[in-house]
């Protein structure tokens, strides 16, 4: 189905202006490797800076760790590395859908990448995102599909951190009352049948959401049309390329994996240090500790924010507290630590001289600014 959309804003790909010469033209190679060199300083200033900010939290829980068992530690780093692995096949599905072929080495070296400063750097999020865009165009990605996918990968990790969070819920509501059970099953039912159309057809529902938006909009006494240009523009991203149902299938099917993958991470933590938690305790502490940072970013990867929801969630699983932050700890050691060390390495072996190699300007991601 060929939909008429707003096609976003993209980057000019005429390279930079050649008439521009004198102090303001391109950075000469000296210039660059002081650059290099006052960036990688201030890497490191932010990086002890974080460190030390973050260190008071850790260290009182790292001296109660005790006794771990190192086999539920390697199998945590296992599913760590897997959480990785199936974010970049997410990758490779869309940008398939889209006829660009992606090898998984360079999908995931690019994930591990972006990761790293998404989570360390100061703005991370949207360093992290230009940087993935930047290496999507140098595979052959044009603007459009290189944005569309960033837009859509989004989408499906929303879709299956909520299907993780249902599945929890369903697995509470088996032992309790047969009438959560149901309601659970059903709304796990409509949640995949709408994602489904919601891919395949993503132009259908442009009208449905904007009479959400009017009605949310009036509920907060704002103007009814708050928002329906960012609404637009999303639909269009969204639109953008044609996402047939086998690849969809596919890329939700690992986007749902990346999340299961890192909650087996939390969950080995929980063993690692002689806990037994409920798989169902797991799952509903690890959707409701990932929302809550999500919604709430204050420091990277939702340190402080998702380790409050963390901690009496696991405790409320069958843990004690002592127990649930040791958990926590270990996961943190491993899911932000560890994946965040490892990503930087690959960054510098691979990627060291991107700057050199990419000028071009990274798309407009601020889909909600109105102004």
């Amino acid at each position: 189905m060929t939909n008429e959309t707003v096609k976003p804003e993209e980057p000019d790909d005429d390279g930079p202006d050649e008439s521009t010469n004198g102090e303001n033209g391109p950075l000469t190679p000296k210039r660059r490797r002081y650059l290099k060199w006052i960036v990688g300083a201030l890497l490191v200033v932010v990086l002890t800076v974080e460190i030390v900010l973050v260190w008071p939290e850790l260290s009182d829980s790292v001296r109660g760790l005790g006794r771990l068992h190192w086999g539920w530690v390697a199998a945590a780093v296992f599913a760590s590395m897997a959480e990785m692995s199936t974010f970049a096949r997410v990758q490779r599905a869309l940008l398939s859908a889209a006829g660009v072929k992606v090898s998984q080495r360079q999908s995931l070296s690019v994930a591990l990448a972006a990761n790293s400063m998404s989570v360390t750097l100061p703005g991370g999020p949207v360093v992290g995102t230009t940087f993935t865009y930047r290496q999507m165009r140098h595979w052959g990605a044009p603007p459009v599909v290189a944005t569309w996918q960033l837009v859509m990968a989004g989408l499906l990790q929303a879709a299956g951190l909520a299907l993780l969070g249902l599945v929890g819920a369903l697995l509470v509501g088996a032992s309790n009352n047969p009438f959560s059970l149901i309601f659970s099953i059903g709304g796990l039912l409509l949640l995949v049948v709408l994602i489904q159309y919601a891919a395949g057809n993503p132009g259908s529902f442009e009208s449905i959401g904007l009479i959400a938006l009017r009605s949310l909009n009036r509920l907060r006494k704002k103007p009814e049309q708050a928002g329906a240009r960012a609404w637009r523009k999303i639909v269009g991203q969204l639109s953008a390329v044609q996402l047939d149902r086998p690849h969809a299938a596919r890329a939700f099917g690992w986007s749902v994996s990346n999340w299961v993958c890192d909650g087996a991470c939390l969950a080995f933590a929980a063993y690692a240090v002689g806990g037994a938690p409920s798989l169902a305790g797991i799952a509903v502490a690890y959707a409701a500790g990932t929302a809550t940072s999500r919604a709430i970013p204050l420091l990277p990867a939702g340190l402080g924010v998702m380790d409050a929801v963390l901690v009496p969630a696991l405790t409320a699983s069958g843990m004690t507290g002592a127990q649930a932050l040791s958990a926590v700890v270990v996961y943190r050691l491993i899911s932000f630590v560890l994946v965040a060390a490892i990503g930087w390495i690959v960054f510098a072996f691979r990627y060291r001289n991107v700057g050199e190699e990419e000028d071009e300007t990274p798309p407009d991601l601020r889909l909600w600014d109105d102004d």
